[in-house]
């Protein structure tokens, strides 16, 4: 009887730790399905890009992300402006268009190609050089065009928009970046700034003398304001251009209006070629008998600016552009 009654007693135990046993192994198992899906979402999400993979990574004046997987080697401008840019930010150019050479007089190493012009550059010729990174310009119908080029046949471009002197800063930033010569921002950049800082800072803002910027060109003349470079710098300076009160002024230069208003300076860049410029403002609006009555006129305040300075972007000359027009300004503040 004993022993009927440990059998039982075994077997009723034996039940019980099996029951246990399988229960636990069931409650594993529905963890594991509970948390499969999580485990294989996990497994399956792409991966986040990490701008650690790039050598360098930037937005465009497009606002286009621009990863860059390794140092620049073979780099083509198509604006003469920006191939100056990336020299003074250390690089080397395989191409670039003829108004480095018809514009800036740059030198050039011989090898370097010439690729078109400004608004037509050959797009054969620049895919013929191999490059892995093209300097392009938003503002040219034609380089937008290019890009798209560009983009099918895997080479890299970005977009700068330089219209004023931080444009320039911030583009030169990107450029010795990329180029690992910081201390070229320091030499074309942050040093530029103080220079205009300090021209700054000797100026009387107060005294704020009104003038006309008239840019010329061989078929005729029309003034400009703010939007435009030499404004943006004669504004910085303290000045008050009458075309900003009158719109009218930049469709049709009206003598009326110039009379009217009879400002103190009037400031003169080029475009093209200069003695042709000049002739046509001489022919045009410098032929109304009024005009030598313009207190401009006759305090020989009718200026001729340079156009490496003023119609060309300056680069790292924009402070000497800075202290040209501060020094006709106020001549007793920069002796």
């Amino acid at each position: 009887m004993n022993d009927v009654y440990k059998r039982r007693k075994f077997n009723e135990n034996f039940s019980s730790t099996n029951f246990k046993t399988a229960a636990g192994i069931l409650s594993i198992l529905l963890i594991i399905i509970l948390l499969a899906p999580v485990l294989t979402g996990c497994k399956t999400q792409p991966e986040a890009k990490d701008d650690s993979e790039y050598y360098y990574s930037f937005t465009d004046s497009l606002k286009n992300t621009v990863n860059l997987k390794d140092k620049p080697q073979r780099v083509v401008s198509l604006v003469g402006s920006y191939a100056e840019t990336w020299i003074l930010a250390g690089g080397n150019l395989k191409g670039v268009t003829n108004d480095v050479i018809n514009e800036r007089k740059m030198d050039l190493p011989e090898e370097t190609k010439i690729v078109g012009t400004i608004k037509e550059p050959n797009i054969e010729e620049i895919i013929d050089l191999s490059p892995d990174f093209v300097l392009l310009s938003p503002d040219i119908e034609s380089h937008v065009k290019i890009s798209e080029t560009l983009k099918k046949s895997d080479i890299l471009f970005a977009f700068f928009k330089v219209e004023h002197f931080e444009d320039y800063l911030d583009m030169l930033k990107i450029c010795t970046d990329i180029t690992g010569n910081k201390e070229l921002y320091e030499k074309n950049g942050l040093a530029v700034q103080k220079q205009i800082d300090d021209v700054l800072a000797k100026i009387d803002k107060m005294n704020n003398p009104d003038i006309l910027f008239i840019r010329a060109f061989s078929s005729g003349a029309k003034a400009k304001h703010d939007d435009n470079m030499a404004c943006k710098i004669l504004n910085d300076l303290g000045t008050v251009n009458i075309a900003s009160r009158h719109d009218s002024l930049l469709e049709d230069l009206s003598m009326e209006v110039i009379i009217q208003e009879d400002p103190d300076y009037i400031f003169v860049v080029t475009m093209g070629d200069s003695e042709k410029a000049l002739k046509a403002l001489k022919d045009g609006i410098e032929k109304n008998p009024a005009w030598s009555d313009l207190s401009a006129v006759k305090n020989n305040r009718f200026i001729v600016l340079p156009k490496e300075l003023f119609h060309y972007k300056p680069n790292a000359k924009w402070g000497d552009s800075y202290e040209y027009i501060a020094e006709i300004l106020y001549p007793d503040k920069f002796e």
